[in-house]
């Protein structure tokens, strides 16, 4: 047979299954049928090369850690058939995951668990991060005699053909939009905590529902936040390992350190990270430590990519413990009439805009409101990488129509708010006012707008109330998610007086709703007398 596309080999002869598995009989080998397919997969990994570092050359030999991970993902049955469909391994940085992620690939592309016509995936956060396990499998292939002549490598598409079986392998980004249509047979998902949305996760899984034995192998550290994909699937595997949950098709293997531990502690090191002291050098990682003890902004960085723990490497205002303690729930329709502040952030055309209410006299309890435009949700949920699709669905996002923040839709709800809630003021920023302004005038709806800046001058006291109440234990905010998400991604920032602002700057997402929930609180602390109560009845109310 002629070659078949860029770089392709002859098809070489092959030989028949039945003297394959003759060879093997009886032997340690891959091949062998009638071994367990979890001993086939280890006997199949250790037959590849090491390609890079001092061991380069020899045979990959598994750790027991390793082996574990594969016995407990490959191992269960059901009726012949693997019961595993989905293996968690979350691990800290630098415990050889690309190189397994490479060797379970070629397992299912060539090895002991290829299929016909199989499709095997490698999913990352972009190209680079794609390509990573792309050049560990190609490297292993071409040191690999049986392999060379049988794989075809398009290395400009990142993609491997097999001749013989007619499967592919080939490296995705998590911005890829061809995801849809896809028939995986196994998929390798990498650093997800680094994805942008979840598109893509979401359609190659339901894409293996046509295959008898997908799998899909989720391997990375920990990400920062809650709302992460990443988060999502490491709380599921814990409840999983806990007995909260059972679900056979799911594996979770975890390695990260307690919330309470010693970051320091070298045992708790030697605990989460299964490579230290092996081929992850411990030198290393003790010169970050110590690092990360002079320099407190590197602390997180060090909790997150060394111990996998779920800490963010930027410091945030509030510590994710002191705004969960704040959690008790909160009753919308109890606080009917109540007086309370409010802070309104509005929006550029296709950002959050946020309301929030604070009733000082109920427990502290927070009421947050907030808008998206319906047309661009899904493209501004990739973007945010949280869900505001499920969010809205939920009901803790409403959407105004069109493409961008629609001001009538928003003016109209807060009037509807403002008759249900004793508002006795409204704080705004400078920005963007008059054009809400102007709509509030066409509407003919009054609101007790008063003005309170986002820069030091305002913000700095409304920062230190809130922070106050928080780790005073006076705030009561429901645990609302997307006010929850606004608050992990929090940083303020310093002038030369000392004093503090929320910084949409600094902080890497959204945070509007923490902005609106100071200004509520810094209005009511700066009021010297109680101001004339707003009268609800003056409001038009109108239905969109």
């Amino acid at each position: 047979m002629g070659k078949r596309g860029p770089g392709a080999r002859p098809k070489r002869a092959v030989a028949a299954p039945e003297k394959i598995q003759k060879r093997a009989r009886g032997k340690k080998d891959w091949r062998n049928v009638k071994l367990p397919m979890a001993e086939r997969v280890i006997l199949f990994c250790e037959e590849l090369p090491i390609t890079s570092g001092i061991l380069a050359g020899k045979k990959m030999r598994l750790r027991d850690w390793q082996k574990d991970f594969i016995h407990a993902v490959y191992g269960p049955k059901e009726g012949g058939r693997r019961v595993v469909r989905t293996a968690l391994l979350s691990l800290p940085r630098k415990c050889g995951k690309t190189q397994l992620a490479a060797m379970l690939a070629l397992a299912h592309l060539c090895g002991p668990c290829a299929e016909m016509r199989g499709q095997v995936y490698s999913a990352a956060s972009d190209r680079n991060q794609a390509a990573l396990i792309f050049r560990e499998m190609v490297a292993v292939i071409e040191r690999t005699p049986w392999m060379a002549e049988r794989l075809n490598i398009r290395s400009f598409n990142k993609l491997v053909e097999d001749y013989e079986n007619g499967s592919t392998y080939e490296a995705l980004s998590s911005d890829a939009r061809k995801a849809h249509g896809l028939n995986p047979s196994f998929v390798v998902c990498d650093e997800v905590a680094m994805w942008r949305g979840r598109e893509l996760y979401d359609n190659l899984v339901s894409g293996t529902d046509a295959r008898a034995e997908p799998l899909t192998v989720i391997i990375g550290t920990q990400a920062a936040s809650d709302q992460n994909l990443m988060s999502e699937l490491v709380d599921y595997g814990l409840k999983i390992l806990s007995g909260e949950l059972n679900d056979p098709t799911f594996h979770a293997t975890i390695y990260k350190a307690h919330d309470d531990s010693d970051p320091w502690d070298e045992e708790v090191w030697r605990a989460c990270n299964p490579a230290l002291g092996d081929f992850k050098d411990i030198s290393g990682m003790r010169a970050q430590a110590e690092q990360a003890r002079r320099i407190p902004a590197r602390v997180g960085t060090f909790k997150n990519l060394h111990l996998n723990m779920r800490v963010d490497a930027e410091v945030r205002f509030i510590a994710a413990e002191d705004w969960k303690a704040c959690g008790d729930p909160v009753d919308a329709a109890a606080l009917y009439g109540r007086q309370c502040w409010a802070g309104l952030d509005l929006s550029s055309t296709t950002d959050l805009t946020a309301l929030v209410l604070y009733f000082p006299f109920d427990g502290g309890a927070v009421l947050p409101f907030f808008w998206l435009p319906k047309e661009n949700i899904r493209l501004l949920e990739q973007d945010a990488r949280v869900p505001y699709v499920a969010w809205h669905e939920k009901g803790h996002i409403e959407l105004t129509p069109g493409r961008a923040v629609d001001y009538r839709f928003v003016v109209a709800r807060l009037a509807q708010i403002a008759a249900d809630y004793g508002i006795q003021c409204i704080g705004f920023d400078r920005w963007r006012i008059k054009a809400f302004e102007r709509v509030l005038a066409e509407e003919s709806i009054q609101l007790p707008l008063v003005e309170h800046g986002q820069g030091y001058r305002d913000m700095a006291p409304a920062v230190d109330v809130l922070e106050a109440a928080i780790l005073d234990g006076k705030l009561r905010h429901g645990m609302h998610p997307v006010l929850t998400w606004n608050m992990s991604n929090c940083v303020v920032e310093k002038d030369a007086a000392g004093n503090r602002k929320l910084s949409k700057k600094r902080s890497k997402e959204k945070i509007d709703g923490v902005v609106a929930l100071a200004q509520a609180m810094g209005l009511y602390a700066r009021q010297e007398a109680k101001p004339p109560a707003f009268d609800p009845e003056s409001i038009m109310v109108l239905s969109w």
